[in-house]
């Protein structure tokens, strides 16, 4: 094989989202800048805009990472519910025939047609075909119904008949690891340990983007900026994180909060943000402001469930407040304060206001660049 390959990413057991910043999208665009040829088939779900569920029409394009896009539907023999649940897609084959490529990486272990690329692969000796998980018992399985019928009958099923032609199970934390190893009986020599990363930011860039920011929300040099973000259901704990806000006297401090607030929290958080002058909701970021507000915080919060965005505010030189979760403790290397509940949480942002910020930003971006950057990971599916 050449420098430059012919790279599939099949997004059909998890969203792929135009204009945002999971690692999907970051994947596909290092590779589409590495030079390689990409190609993105995908589900037609995507976010609706007010953090729920949408479809977007079948179809291709060329999507905002670089990338030629196909989105595909269900297949028309099952019920759409039926059919959604088990992510069995039409055509699946036949599309991975026509593009030929040496590279196949599988974003998500839970869906049929994990079975179906292993299948072109085993047709194929040469392809290099991996697999990433992101499910852990935090985000799947955590009914009666989905662990013990999806998970362990089906999506276990179609893993089990894959595995032989995968040559690495790319896991983003320890729980996930656990998780395929426990539930779905993976070899544990067969997963390995890939982080949500991010593309890391130059000092200078850092610099630039934290001036321009700062001023354009006119603050003060002195000012101290919290900033949490993400799809906000109750799991993600941002009313724990601005109860704590509100027990912090100091007209210089500032909580930003970008995102989405969903139906079952918004009137709860609405009016706890608008009871604070000193808090502002911001909505929904591209990815590139968002980092605009990672370089221009001096403190991320993630107290509740995993989100990429905390890796993004490192890579950002960010220092993080992050849940105390065994996929977090390698975080500690790179300054990370861990919290369990409210009060550590509301101890741990006290302390923020303590931090040697110039030691603090330097520690994170340094963690960033030796374990978080895309120019790296991107290299990993790509090898033998």
């Amino acid at each position: 094989m050449g420098t430059e390959m012919r790279i599939l990413h099949l997004c059909l057991s998890c969203f792929y989202i135009d204009d945002a910043g999971y690692q999907e999208n970051h994947l596909v665009r290092q590779h589409v800048a590495d030079g390689h040829e990409v190609l993105v088939i995908a589900s037609t779900e995507i976010f609706d805009g007010k953090g729920g569920l949408g479809y977007a029409e079948p179809g291709s394009y060329i999507g905002s990472d670089g990338a030629k896009v196909i989105r595909i539907p269900y297949v028309g023999w099952l019920p759409h519910k039926i059919g959604r649940k088990l992510r069995i897609h039409a055509g699946v084959y036949q599309l991975i025939e026509a593009f030929g490529p040496e590279a196949i990486l599988f974003h998500g272990c839970a869906g049929n047609e994990i079975a179906t690329a292993a299948r072109y692969a085993a047709a194929h000796p040469d392809v290099l075909l991996y697999a990433d998980s992101h499910e852990d018992l935090n985000n799947s399985a955590r009914s009666f119904v989905s662990k013990n019928l999806l998970h362990r009958m089906f999506y276990r099923s179609r893993l089990r008949t894959a595995l032989p032609q995968i040559r690495k199970l790319l896991c983003i934390n320890v729980e996930a690891m656990d998780f395929m190893a426990g539930l779905y009986g993976v070899p544990r020599d067969q997963l390995e340990f890939f982080p949500l990363g991010g593309h890391v930011l130059e000092g200078p860039d850092i610099a630039e983007r934290r001036a321009k920011t700062r001023s354009q929300f006119d603050l003060q040099e002195d000012a101290f900026v919290f900033l949490q973000s993400g799809k906000m259901t109750s799991r993600k704990k941002l009313a724990d994180s601005l109860d704590a806000f509100a027990r912090l006297e100091g007209a210089h401090l500032r909580f930003w909060v970008a995102g989405l607030l969903t139906d079952e929290t918004k009137t709860d958080l609405s009016a706890k943000i608008e009871a604070d002058p000193r808090v502002s909701f911001l909505g929904w970021k591209s990815p590139d402001e968002l980092n605009d507000l990672l370089c221009a915080a001096d403190a991320y919060l993630q107290p509740g469930t995993q989100s990429v965005t905390m890796q993004n505010a490192l890579c950002c030189g960010c220092p993080v407040i992050i849940d105390d979760v065994p996929g977090h403790r390698p975080y500690v290397s790179a300054g990370a304060s861990l919290v369990h509940d409210p009060s550590s949480l509301l101890n741990a942002m006290q302390e923020a206001l303590t931090w040697d910020q110039t030691g603090k930003r330097a520690t994170a971006l340094r963690f960033a660049k030796e374990q978080l950057d895309y120019k790296k990971l991107a290299k990993r599916p790509l090898e033998a």
